[in-house]
C-alpha cells in the first residue's frame, strides 16, 4: 500500500470528535425548526500557536455561512448555528493558526523578558500590512494602515507592544485573517430540521369506515364526527388505516377468519381491487373529493390527517396484472403471499424491492406519496418498514423531503432494536417503540433513558402507543381502567410524542383468547359501533391530559426526561424542565394497577437552587390540588382505584 502524500506544514491541525454526529457523520442528526444546533469538536496542533476555529454551515441548496467557535477547555471548541426553516443542513469545522495573535503572544513574552524586539516588530508590521492588502473594505484597509504607522513610529518598545495589542487592531486582524492555510474537517455532516409536529404531537388512530352501523361502512362525511371528537380531546394528528379499495380474493372474515360471511368488509391492509390501488379511495368511503373535504375539515379543527403507507397488494390489485415482475414468485411461477410464521396472510402479496429492475417500483412508491401530498397529507405512518430494504427508505424519504421538507414519516417497526435504529438513521422522523411491552418501573427507566438521551436521541424520536389495532397488552387486559389511566399518563409525559388507538378511551380490553394480544372482534375485520358516552369512559381524562401537555412547554420537549429516586418499587418518579427552568414538571405514577402504593420521592431542589429549608409549592394538575413541600423529599400516595398518577408543576 502506498504512503499518503506529505501534507504541507500548515495542514497539521487536528480536527476530530465532531459532535453531534451519527455513525461518524454517515447519517444526519435530527432537530426541529427554531432550534440552534450546538456543535463541538477537538481542535489542536503541535506547538504553541494560537488557534481560531469556525463552524461552517449551510442549507443543502445554499452557499456556506460561518460563525466563530469558542474555546471551551482541553482543546474542545464549540459553536452553534440556527435552523430557521425545515430542511437538510450541512455543517463542518475549519481551523487555522492565527498568525497575528500567535505573534502578539510571542512579542509580549519577549518584551517581558527584555529581549530585543526590532526583528519581531518587523514581522508584526508585515502581518498588518498583509491584512490591509487583503481587506476589501476601504475603512478597514485605512484603519489597518494607520495602526501599522503608529506602531512603526512608537517612541519605544513598551509603546509599540501596547499599540500592537490594541483591541481594535486585534479584531481587525481577526476579520482579515489569511484563510488559505486553514484546515477543513475531513467530513461534512448533516442535520435535518423538522417542523415542530415532528417533536410534539398527540396522535389518534381511527377507522373512518366504523360509524353508526355494524352492517355498512361509514363515509368520510360521517367520519368527520370522529375528527370533532379527536379535536375536542386535544389531539393533533388523526391517523387513518389504509383508505383504498380492498381485495376480495382470500378476504379475511371476522376475527381473522379464513372464510368470509356476506358483508364482511375485509382488512384495509389488503389493498387494491377493481376500483383501483394505492391512489384510489374505497368507494364505500366516498370519493377523492370527499377525502379532500375530510382533510380540509381536519385543518379547520386544528388537526392534520396522517395516512397509512402500507406497501402490499391484494391478489386483486391492478399491479398484479400490470407488473407481475414486482412480486415474489414460487418455483411454479405463482406469486407468493405474505407470511410471518405461524401467521399467514393469503390476502396480501408483498412487493420485491430487489427485483431484477427495482427502479420503476421505487419510483412508483414516490409517485404514490407525491399523489397524497398533493391532497393535503403531510404525515405518513409506514406499515412494517423493516420488511423493506433500508437503502430504499433512505432514498425515498430523502427524495420526498428534498421536495417537501415538512413531510413526516412514522416507522411502525416492532422489530429488532438495531433495525429500528437504522430505520430512524435512514430518515424516519418518528418511530414506534417497545413502550407497549415496558410496564415495570426499572424497565421503563432503562428503556426511556436509552431512547431519549444521546447517542440514540440524536436521530430517534420515540412515539409511545399504549395500544394499537394489533396490540392489546396483558397489562391493559388485567389492569382495567386504572391501567388505561396510568399508561395514558406515562405515554403522554415520558415522551413528547404519543398516540392511542380509538376505543382506548372506552377501556376496551377483551382479548380474542387467553394469552393473545389480539382484540376480540377486531376492528381490522369488521365495522365497529361504539357508544362514546359509555359509563366509565376516559374521554374527560384524556382531554385533561392533552390540555396539560399543551399548557406545559416542558412536556413538549423530547430530550429532557430525567428519572429521580422513589423508595417504592412500583412508584415511578420523573421530571421534565425547560432550558430556562421556568416550567418544572414532575410525574409520579403507580405502575401496579391492582394495589395502592405510597412512596417518598426525591425532588432535585439543589439543582434548582432551592434551599433545603425553603418551602415550595407542588401544584398537582390532574386534581388541581396544591401541596407545600420542604426539603428534597416529598410524599405521594397513589391508589389506582382513585388516581394512579399525579402530574406536578413546581412553583417557587
Amino acid at each position: 500500500m502506498s504512503a499518503r502524500p506529505i501534507d504541507a506544514p500548515a495542514r497539521t491541525i487536528v480536527i476530530e470528535a465532531i459532535a453531534p454526529a451519527v455513525d461518524g457523520g454517515r447519517y444526519p442528526v435530527k432537530r426541529e425548526v427554531g432550534a440552534e444546533l450546538e456543535v463541538t469538536a477537538d481542535i489542536f496542533k503541535e506547538g504553541h500557536d494560537v488557534l481560531v476555529a469556525f463552524l461552517k454551515y449551510r442549507r443543502a441548496d445554499e452557499p456556506w455561512r460561518e460563525t466563530a467557535m469558542r474555546h471551551v477547555d482541553n482543546d474542545r471548541w464549540a459553536g452553534a448555528f440556527p435552523l430557521p426553516s425545515p430542511g437538510r443542513y450541512v455543517y463542518t469545522v475549519e481551523a487555522l493558526a492565527e498568525p497575528y495573535r500567535t505573534w502578539l503572544a510571542d512579542l509580549q513574552k519577549r518584551h517581558a523578558g527584555d529581549a530585543e524586539l526590532a526583528s519581531a516588530l518587523g514581522e508584526g508590521l508585515a502581518l498588518i500590512r498583509g491584512a490591509a492588502a487583503r481587506a476589501t473594505d476601504a475603512a478597514d484597509r485605512g484603519a489597518l494602515a494607520a495602526h501599522a504607522d503608529r506602531i512603526a513610529r512608537a517612541a519605544g518598545a513598551s509603546e509599540a507592544v501596547a499599540l500592537a495589542g490594541d483591541v481594535e487592531l486585534v479584531a481587525l486582524m481577526g476579520r482579515h485573517i489569511d484563510r488559505t492555510e486553514a484546515t477543513r474537517a475531513e467530513r461534512e455532516l448533516e442535520v435535518v430540521a423538522d417542523r415542530e409536529r415532528a417533536r410534539f404531537a398527540a396522535w389518534y388512530e381511527m377507522f373512518p369506515r366504523s360509524g353508526a352501523a355494524a352492517d355498512r361502512s361509514a363515509t368520510f362525511r360521517e367520519a368527520e364526527r370522529g375528527l370533532e371528537r379527536a379535536a375536542t380531546m386535544g389531539f393533533d394528528v388523526v391517523y387513518l388505516p389504509p383508505i383504498h379499495p380492498i381485495g376480495r380474493a382470500h378476504r379475511k372474515g371476522r376475527n381473522n377468519a379464513l372464510v368470509t360471511a356476506p358483508g364482511d368488509p375485509g382488512s384495509p391492509w389488503a389493498i387494491g381491487g377493481a376500483d383501483g390501488g394505492f391512489t384510489a379511495v374505497h368507494p364505500d368511503l366516498g370519493t377523492l373529493d370527499d377525502f379532500d373535504r375530510f382533510v380540509a375539515r381536519a385543518g379547520r379543527l386544528g388537526l392534520e390527517v396522517a395516512l397509512d403507507f402500507a406497501i402490499q397488494c391484494s391478489p386483486d390489485h391492478p399491479w398484479v396484472r400490470e407488473h407481475p415482475e414486482w412480486f415474489f414468485h414460487r418455483p411454479d411461477g405463482t406469486i407468493k403471499y405474505a407470511e410471518n410464521p405461524p401467521k399467514k396472510y393469503e390476502d396480501i402479496y408483498p412487493l420485491n424491492f430487489q427485483c431484477p429492475d427495482p427502479r420503476p417500483l421505487w419510483e412508483a412508491m414516490r409517485r404514490i406519496l407525491e399523489f397524497w401530498i398533493g391532497h393535503g397529507v403531510r404525515t405518513f405512518r409506514v406499515d412494517n418498514p423493516h420488511t423493506k430494504p433500508v437503502k430504499f427508505w433512505e432514498w425515498l424519504i430523502r427524495s420526498v423531503q428534498d421536495a417537501h421538507p415538512d413531510v413526516i414519516f412514522l416507522a411502525e417497526a416492532f422489530t429488532r432494536p438495531k433495525m429500528m435504529r437504522v430505520l430512524a438513521k435512514a430518515g424516519f422522523t418518528q418511530s414506534y417503540t417497545y413502550f407497549t411491552w415496558r410496564n415495570d418501573k426499572q424497565e421503563l427507566i432503562d428503556y426511556l433513558t436509552e431512547i431519549t438521551t444521546p447517542p440514540v436521541a440524536e436521530y430517534f424520536r420515540g412515539n409511545l402507543w399504549p395500544n394499537t389495532p394489533d396490540i392489546l397488552h396483558e397489562t391493559l387486559q388485567r389492569g382495567g381502567r386504572p391501567a388505561f389511566k396510568t399508561r395514558l399518563v406515562l405515554a403522554a409525559t415520558l415522551s413528547s410524542l404519543y398516540g392511542i388507538y380509538s376505543g382506548y378511551e372506552l377501556c376496551e380490553n377483551v382479548a380474542r383468547e387467553p394469552g393473545s394480544e389480539e382484540y376480540l372482534n377486531s376492528e381490522k375485520y369488521e365495522y365497529k359501533v361504539r357508544d362514546w358516552d359509555a359509563p366509565g369512559n376516559l374521554v374527560a381524562y384524556v382531554t385533561r391530559i392533552n390540555r396539560i401537555r399543551r399548557q406545559n412547554r416542558a412536556l413538549q420537549q423530547y430530550r429532557n426526561l430525567r428519572f429521580y429516586p422513589s423508595d417504592d418499587p412500583h412508584i415511578l418518579f420523573f421530571g421534565k424542565m425547560t432550558p430556562e427552568r421556568d416550567n418544572l414538571v414532575f410525574v409520579a405514577a403507580n405502575v401496579d394497577p391492582l394495589a395502592a402504593h405510597a412512596s417518598l420521592v426525591e425532588v432535585p431542589i439543589a439543582e434548582l437552587g432551592i434551599d433545603s429549608q425553603q418551602t415550595y409549592r407542588m401544584h398537582e394538575l390532574v386534581s388541581d390540588r396544591r401541596y407545600d413541600w420542604r426539603g428534597p423529599r416529598g410524599y405521594v400516595e397513589l391508589d389506582p382505584q382513585v388516581e394512579p398518577a399525579q402530574i406536578f408543576v413546581l412553583q417557587r
